[in-house]
């Protein structure tokens, strides 16, 4: 609830301070004292649009402070700390500052703060409603939340708002696989066709550089092969020298014995000479193994080489990496096939989800039509002491299963007919102001704390009324007032005695040139003397005191 507010420089008020309690407090006044400018202030610190206006004549600029004192569960403590303003320390603090140049400055708990979350703060901790109000209960943008509350369906619509979170976060994945799978069947013929040609040419890691190898040995060997054979003939066939050699050998080692220092030498080089003329031949014959090729694996070899190349050139790569890109097209094809299983599954997921969903929204549409009966009902019974007999009140629900939402399926509205006769229609819309000013007072005794604010401000909703519609619309503030703290403008002394706090807002000079206003808080006396005022007018009788202690005992 609001507990404080400071007000300096703002139009007629240069300095004002005071404290709240809760329960119902009432402002009141001489027409012009200045409520108006008291409510401006409070709007301000609350998020209100700046004006340059508001910043009394002479000063640099205006400041407004708000000092609330909410519960540890409070929504306004999550929806600070999602702003990254610390919360640890009360009171909640709103400052607002606004310069003579029109510029303006917001503060929560002396962090500085933009506008928006100003004003998120300040709906969420105050709701202001007046005769020609659009805000708060006559915002249609609020009557679903509203008719949850009423009806304790804010879990249910909370399951609600999370199962259609996890359909659209399914359907968002569906869809996006499906735009991914729509790419890749663009290419998949071309991928098919790719693969298939690769898989055919099968190509190997280093391949190129072996045919390439080979394919010049083989044309080498064209032009050696013949001295090869030759050599090798000379070496291994009938005037080959090894038998000779041999044979002198053999001869020589048996005469060795003679004449062993003169022989030994030569049958030892005869050994080596034989040795080396095998190994030639030996050589010979292994080169000519390599050199004894089909004329025909040279075109294979020569056409493999080409193959290869060709698709190097066809897909823009090197001979070396076809192979990888064999295995790319292979992994394409294999994610092409995985990418339909996946929209197929994601499909049944989201069909699923869907479902889910609707049956809970479809669930709490008829909860919401169930709790609409009860809030129209109780609404209607509020009507008739607020001088709206004729009236009708009743909560529309347009449910369109192809608007759905996070909210569910369900358009909520609050729709009047103020006299029989008359067409129904939007709240906003067909009630006058007074009108307009009871229909909510009802609603919101009906609602009482149940989707409100903690502290309920109504700006002279007893305007153009008296007797027992004053005496009905103090009634109901006070009833209020015992749930939520509630302040209320008010020129009617039936509103004034129902009151805990009563503050009296006058004009006072300064000196000869300026007036401010100030507001003071009322002792029992002196508040006996405003109602009697506001009974009277301008000479306070016997007979006004008298009628004000019986307003005043009345509503003890």
């Amino acid at each position: 609830m609001l507990v404080a507010l400071s007000i300096r420089d703002i139009v007629l008020i240069d300095k004002l301070d005071i404290v709240i309690e809760p329960g119902l407090t009432v402002l009141t006044g001489e027409t012009g004292a200045g409520k108006s400018i008291l409510l401006d202030s409070l709007a301000l610190a609350l998020g209100a649009r700046g004006d340059a206006g508001l910043v009394r004549q002479g000063a640099a600029q205006g400041q407004v402070t708000a000092e609330f004192d909410v519960s540890a569960e409070h929504p306004v403590r999550a929806m600070l700390g999602d702003a990254g303003i610390s919360t640890d320390t009360d009171p909640i603090i709103l400052r607002r500052l606004q310069a003579a140049d029109g510029r303006t400055r917001a503060y929560v708990n002396d962090q500085p703060v933009s506008a928006q979350v100003l004003r998120a703060v300040g709906s969420a901790l105050v709701e202001i409603h007046g005769q020609h109000d659009d805000r708060a209960l006559v915002d249609p943008a609020s009557h679903r939340a509203l008719l949850d509350a009423f009806g304790g369906l804010a879990d249910q619509a909370d399951d609600v708002g999370a199962l259609h979170r996890a359909w659209r976060t399914i359907a968002a994945a569906r869809e996006e696989a499906a735009a991914k799978l729509t790419l890749v069947r663009r290419e998949a013929d071309y991928l098919r066709h790719a693969h298939e040609e690769l898989s055919r040419l099968a190509p190997e890691p280093g391949e190129e550089d072996s045919l390439a190898i080979r394919r010049q040995t083989m044309m080498v060997a064209e032009k050696v092969a013949g001295d090869v054979k030759d050599a090798f003939d000379t070496l291994d066939g009938t005037s080959s020298p090894i038998p000779t050699l041999a044979a002198l050998a053999r001869r020589l080692e048996r005469k060795q014995a003679t004449l062993p220092q003169h022989l030994d030498p030569v049958i030892t080089a005869l050994g080596s000479a034989l040795d080396a003329v095998e190994d030639a031949r030996a050589g010979l014959d292994r080169a000519l193994r390599v050199l004894d090729f089909d004329p025909k694996e040279l075109e294979r070899v020569e056409e493999r080489l080409f193959a290869l190349r060709a698709a190097s050139r066809k897909f823009a790569v090197a001979i070396a990496d076809l192979p990888a890109l064999a295995n790319r097209f292979a992994a394409d094809l294999a994610a092409l096939d995985q990418g339909e299983e996946r929209v197929r599954a994601l499909e049944a997921e989201t069909a699923q989800a869907e479902e889910r969903y609707r049956r809970a929204a479809d669930a709490l549409s008829k909860a919401r039509r169930a709790a609409a009966l009860k809030l129209d009902k109780a609404v209607m019974a509020e009507l008739a002491p607020l001088k709206l007999d004729g009236a009708r009140f009743a909560t529309r629900i347009d449910s369109s299963p192809v608007d759905a939402g996070p909210t569910g399926i369900d358009s909520v509205s609050f729709w009047v007919q103020t006299n029989p006769g008359t067409a129904a229609g939007p709240l906003m819309k067909v009630a006058s102001g007074g009108e307009l000013a009871r229909f909510v007072l009802a609603l919101k005794v009906v609602l009482a704390n149940r989707g409100s604010a903690p502290t309920l401000v109504f700006d002279e909703i007893d305007t153009g009324v008296g007797g027992a519609v004053a005496e009905a619309i103090g009634l109901r503030l006070a009833r209020l007032a015992a749930t939520v703290q509630v302040l209320a403008i008010t020129h009617a002394p039936q509103v004034a005695a129902r009151s805990r706090g009563h503050f009296l807002i006058e004009k006072q000079p300064v000196d000869t040139k300026r007036v401010a206003t100030r507001m003071k808080p009322l002792d029992d006396l002196a508040r006996r003397e405003e109602i009697a005022r506001m009974l009277s007018g301008a000479r306070i009788t016997d007979e006004a005191r008298a009628q004000a202690d019986r307003l005043i005992g009345g509503a003890q």
